[in-house]
C-alpha cells in the first residue's frame, strides 16, 4: 500500500516535469556556452528531441533514470516496491517508445544521442564533448 494519501501522490506526482529538467537545463546551458545553437522540445520531429540541433541533424535526448528505466532495460520497474505491475508496463512502455522514435529519426537522417540524467550530474563535460565531436567543435 501506498503510504501517502491519493492527494499527496496526485500532488508529489503532479512535480515531476516532461521538459526544462535540471539536468536537461544545465546541459543546454553547457551546449550555449560551447557556441553551440539548437531547438528545445523540436515538435517538427518525431518524439519531441529535448534538444534538436537542426544545423548537424543531432537530436537529443535527455532521460530520467527513473522514468526511462535506467539498468533495468530487461527488466524495468523492478527498482519500484507498490503498483509493481502499473510500473513494469508503463516503463517498459518508455523504454519500446524511446526505440521507435530512435528508429524514426534515424530513418529521417538523424543522429540520436541519448544521456542518463545521472551522466550528466557526474560528467557533464564528457557529454558535451561528446556533441561537440559529431557538430564538428571539438
Amino acid at each position: 500500500m501506498d503510504v501517502l494519501t491519493k492527494e499527496q501522490r496526485h500532488r508529489a506526482m503532479s512535480r515531476n516535469r516532461s521538459r526544462d529538467t535540471r539536468p536537461e537545463v544545465i546541459f543546454r546551458k553547457a551546449l550555449w556556452h560551447r557556441g553551440i545553437r539548437y531547438r528545445k522540445n523540436y515538435d517538427r520531429l518525431p518524439g519531441k528531441p529535448d534538444i534538436a540541433i537542426t544545423k548537424c541533424k543531432i537530436a537529443v535526448f535527455v532521460d530520467g533514470d527513473f522514468w526511462h528505466a535506467r539498468g533495468h532495460e530487461e527488466h524495468p520497474g523492478e527498482q519500484v516496491r507498490s503498483n509493481q505491475g502499473y510500473w513494469r508496463k508503463h516503463l517498459s512502455r518508455n523504454v519500446e517508445r524511446d526505440r521507435d522514435v530512435r528508429d524514426e529519426l534515424t530513418e529521417l537522417g538523424w543522429l540520436v544521442l541519448r544521456f542518463w540524467e545521472s551522466d550528466i550530474r557526474k560528467d557533464l563535460e564528457a557529454c558535451v564533448a561528446q556533441v561537440c565531436e559529431y557538430c564538428g567543435k571539438a
